[in-house]
């Protein structure tokens, strides 16, 4: 059973979860009116992952024995005045999810509730990949939203499609290459063995 500190953290965090849903459902309808289809279709999607993310949280939180609890899901109406309003909006929520879900981990930490610890480490992992992924969105229109920044990203586009399709580029790089190196694999056989091996 988990305590009372931590069923408040975790539902709260339930709660922030379905608002994320909400609220990139909300971001997709907006980029729709706007004729940014394949933005909208982007933040459809994240509505549904954070959807998960919201579930993944309530039924664990059943399992423990202990009640979860949505609560309200307030969504403001859209008042974004740009698609990089937008977008910069979307990051911040990202950064509340973070803070709030390194909140619950600490304190079922400082509690010893290892259990809980654990499963929330799925959390902590895909709220990296979210930062990552909201700040690199992030980033490009901001560069693409300069006339300079605009050629810059014609020419990152255009490395890509002419160099990196480049058959010499097409092995990937030593640090994303996985397992160990295939020199790990060789047998060094023991001369005595291999001498021994010879007399008969």
């Amino acid at each position: 059973m988990i305590s009372q500190n931590i069923l408040e953290k975790l539902n709260r965090q339930v709660n922030l979860e379905a608002v994320s849903s909400h609220l990139y459902l909300q971001m997709s309808a907006w980029l729709l009116s706007q004729e940014l289809d394949s933005t909208a279709t982007f933040f459809r999607r994240h509505a549904e992952e954070e959807k998960f993310h919201m579930m993944k949280l309530f039924d664990y939180i059943n399992e423990t024995g202990a009640l979860a609890l949505i609560g309200d899901v307030p969504v403001a109406a859209p008042s974004w005045a740009s698609h990089m309003e937008l977008l910069e909006a979307a990051y911040a929520h990202e950064l509340k999810i973070t803070a709030s879900i390194n909140d619950v981990v600490d304190a079922a930490l400082q509690e010893k509730d290892y259990s809980t610890f654990a499963f929330l480490q799925w959390y902590v992992a895909e709220q990296h990949e979210e930062e990552h992924l909201f700040g690199t969105l992030l980033h490009k229109a901001r560069i693409i939203h300069t006339v300079e920044g605009r050629a810059l990203f014609r020419f990152d586009e255009e490395v890509r499609k002419s160099v990196l399709g480049h058959e010499h580029h097409q092995q990937q790089p030593m640090f994303l290459q996985m397992g160990p190196s295939p020199c790990h694999h060789e047998k060094h056989e023991d001369p005595h063995h291999a001498t021994s091996h010879l007399r008969h």
